[in-house]
C-alpha cells in the first residue's frame, strides 16, 4: 500500500512540468514528454523505494517504535511511581494525624496526671499541716498542764514552806504577814529553797 502511494507520487511528479523542465532538451515544446526518460525514472525511483524500504525503512520503523514503546513504558511507569507516591502520601498523611491524635492524648492524659499529682501532694500537704497543727496543740497543752502541775506544785510547796514557818514562829497575825512576805521576797531573788 505505501509502495503504491509512492509510485503514484512520482509519476504525479514525473509528469509535471518541472520534471519537464529537467529533461534539458530543446527540441520540443514546454510541455513535450519524453517517454523513455520517465520510464528510466520510474524504474530508478522503484529501486530507490523498494531498496529503502528493505534496509532503510524497516529499521528505521523499528527503532521508532522500540523508541515509542520505551516512551510508553517510561509514562506507564511513571504513572504507577506517581500512584505509588499519592498512596505513600496519603498513607503518610494518615500516619501523620494518627500520630498528632496521640500526642493529643498523651498531652491530656499527662495534663490529668499531673492535676492529680497536684491534688495528691496538696491533700497530703494540707493533712501534714493539720497533723502538725494538732501535736503542736498536742504539745502546748502538754506544756501548759506541766507548766500548771508545776506551779501547783510549787505553790504547795510555798505553801507548805510558809506554814512550816509559822509552824516555827509562832507569832501574830502581823509578824506572820511579815515572814510570808519576806519568804516570798527570798524566792523571788532566789534565795529561797522548795
Amino acid at each position: 500500500m505505501r509502495l503504491s502511494r509512492i509510485t503514484a507520487a512520482v509519476l504525479a511528479l514525473a509528469a509535471s512540468p518541472a520534471g519537464l523542465m529537467a529533461q534539458g532538451g530543446g527540441d520540443g515544446g514546454l510541455y513535450d514528454i519524453n517517454t523513455g526518460l520517465s520510464v528510466w525514472t520510474l524504474v530508478v525511483f522503484g529501486i530507490l523505494v523498494f531498496i529503502l524500504g528493505k534496509y532503510a525503512w524497516g529499521p528505521i520503523l523499528g527503532a521508532v517504535e522500540a523508541r515509542e514503546k520505551g516512551i510508553q513504558s517510561a509514562l506507564d511507569e511513571a504513572a504507577e511511581r506517581n500512584e505509588e507516591a499519592a498512596k505513600l502520601l496519603a498513607e503518610h498523611k494518615e500516619q501523620l494525624a494518627d500520630a498528632r491524635r496521640q500526642a493529643n492524648e498523651l498531652i491530656a492524659e499527662g495534663k490529668a496526671a499531673g492535676e492529680n499529682v497536684r491534688k495528691e501532694i496538696e491533700e497530703k500537704a494540707r493533712s501534714e499541716a493539720q497533723s502538725i497543727v494538732e501535736r503542736a496543740r498536742a504539745e502546748i497543752e502538754r506544756e501548759r498542764d506541766a507548766a500548771i502541775a508545776q506551779l501547783r506544785k510549787e505553790s504547795v510547796d510555798l505553801a507548805l514552806a510558809a506554814a512550816s514557818r509559822l509552824m516555827q514562829e509562832n507569832l501574830d497575825q502581823d509578824k506572820d504577814r511579815q515572814i510570808v512576805e519576806r519568804y516570798l521576797s527570798e524566792l523571788g531573788s532566789g534565795g529561797g529553797g522548795a
